[in-house]
């Protein structure tokens, strides 16, 4: 994984571990890799990993099982999306309106752009 420098690491964890959940990597209600395991896979302190699974925990994506290992939430999908809609709405989606209003760019020309872009992808 490729961190970068703009966003804390054990919160770069936590966007790759709602990564796994959304693409249904790791499905809901499953055991998940554990603190160490994630740790060795991504070349990062246990610790970072931790405080990912802290914040995920807390958010109510995972679950710790004393003694068994770490689950995803039967709903993670759910919650993963609800969790990342907030943070979209709270970090990305003010610069962006920004950028549209400098740039005197309108909602109906950014639909417009988003549909092009899909249809590239396509």
């Amino acid at each position: 994984m490729d961190f970068k420098d703009t966003k804390a690491i054990y919160q770069q964890i936590a966007d790759y571990v709602c990564e796994q959940i959304l693409t249904k990597r790791w499905k809901g209600g499953e055991r998940i890799l554990s603190v160490r395991e994630l740790g060795v896979n991504l070349e990062v302190n246990p610790n970072t990993v931790l405080r990912g699974y802290d914040l995920l925990q807390n958010k109510g994506i995972i679950m710790n099982k004393r003694g068994i290992g770490y689950f995803s939430a039967a709903d993670a999908v759910e919650r993963v999306k609800t969790y990342k809609k907030q943070q979209f709405i709270d970090d990305e989606l003010p610069a962006l309106l920004k950028t549209m209003q400098l740039l005197n760019i309108n909602f109906n020309e950014l639909e417009n752009l988003a549909n092009n872009l899909k249809n590239k992808e396509k």
